[in-house]
C-alpha cells in the first residue's frame, strides 16, 4: 500500500489511527507513505518519522518540502527507512533510493524522485532512475520497485510511468494532492497514477487553512505563513496486488477512508 502526502496532524493522526486495522483487514506486506507535508504543512521531523513507522510504515519518501524542518538535515543519513529525491546533486544527504526487506521476506526498492516542470531544476529524474535500477532485475534481486514520482505535471509523470513500464511494479505520483482517477496497469505491467492524492483535511487548499490561499490568489499579496487545515483528514492511497514470481502488477485499486472524499475501500481477496 502506498499513501499519498501526509500534511499536518490531522493526515498524521489518521494515517497513525487508521493504518493498523488497514495492515490486518487488507493482509498487507509492505507501507510506503510520502511525508513531506506532516511537519504542520512542511517538512517532516524524526519524531514523526517514528510515530509512522511504529503505527507500521516501512518507508516515508519526501519531495520539494524534506529541508523545511532542518532538523532532518543531522539524521537523514542515519535513517535507512527515509528517502529523499534521487535526483539531488551528488554529496546531498540521505538516500534517493532503498532496499527493505517486507514482513514476509521480500526485498522491495523503494526510489523517489522529483520533476522538473515547474518545479526546482535538479538533475534528470529519468537518468536517476534508470542508474537506480540499471543493474537491479525486478523478480531476481528484489521482489518490488516502487517509484514515487514527486511533480507538478502530470505529463512528467505519465511519462516516467510510461519509460519504466515493464521494469518496475508501480510508478505512482504525489506532490499535487488531488487523486487522479487513472489508476491502471500499463502495457507492460507497472501500475501506475498520476496522483494519489494527500492523507489530510480535504475542507482546505490542499490541505492548507482556505483563507489565506484564497487571499493570496485574490489580491496578489503576501501573507503570513499557510497553515495546515485541521478537520477530519482522508486518507487517500492505492493497494497493489503483483505477481510473486515477475514482481509486475495483477491489479492496482484506490483507497480512500475518512473525512469529506468518498470512502473506497479494496477489494481483499
Amino acid at each position: 500500500m502506498f499513501l499519498g502526502d501526509i500534511v499536518g496532524r490531522a493526515g498524521r493522526e489518521a494515517v497513525i489511527h487508521h493504518l493498523p486495522n488497514l495492515i490486518k483487514f487488507l493482509e498487507i506486506d509492505f507501507v510506503v507513505v510520502n511525508g513531506e507535508n506532516s511537519a504542520h504543512g512542511f517538512g517532516i521531523t524524526r519524531k514523526i518519522c517514528t510515530e509512522l513507522y511504529d503505527a507500521g510504515v516501512d518507508v516515508i519518501t519526501t519531495g520539494n518540502h524534506v529541508w523545511d524542518q532542518r532538523e532532518i538535515i543531522n539524521f537523514i543519513a542515519d535513517d535507512d527507512r527515509l528517502v529523499r529525491p534521487i535526483n539531488f546533486p551528488p554529496g546531498t544527504p540521505g538516500k534517493g533510493a532503498v532496499i527493505i526487506e517486507s514482513c514476509n521476506g521480500h526485498r522491495v526498492l523503494v526510489i523517489n524522485v522529483m520533476c522538473r516542470l515547474f518545479m526546482d531544476p535538479l538533475d534528470d529524474p529519468f537518468i536517476a532512475v534508470e542508474k537506480a535500477i540499471d543493474s537491479i532485475s525486478l523478480g531476481g534481486e528484489v521482489d518490488f520497485i516502487l517509484i514515487d514520482v514527486h511533480g507538478e505535471a502530470t505529463s512528467e509523470k505519465m511519462a516516467l510511468g510510461h519509460a519504466f513500464d515493464g521494469r518496475v511494479s508501480l510508478v505512482v505520483g504525489t506532490h499535487t494532492h488531488v487523486p487522479t482517477a487513472d489508476l491502471m496497469v500499463l502495457a507492460n505491467g507497472t501500475g501506475y497514477q498520476s496522483d494519489v492524492g494527500m492523507c489530510g483535511d480535504y475542507d482546505s487548499v490542499i490541505g492548507m487553512k482556505k483563507e489565506y490561499p484564497i487571499k493570496r490568489f485574490v489580491t496578489k499579496l503576501p501573507t503570513p505563513r499557510l497553515e495546515a487545515a485541521e478537520g477530519e483528514a482522508t486518507i487517500c492511497g492505492i493497494f497493489v496486488v503483483t505477481n510473486d514470481r515477475t514482481g509486475l502488477a495483477i491489479r492496482i485499486e484506490p483507497l480512500r477512508v475518512g473525512g469529506l472524499l468518498t470512502e473506497i475501500m479494496p477489494v481483499r481477496a
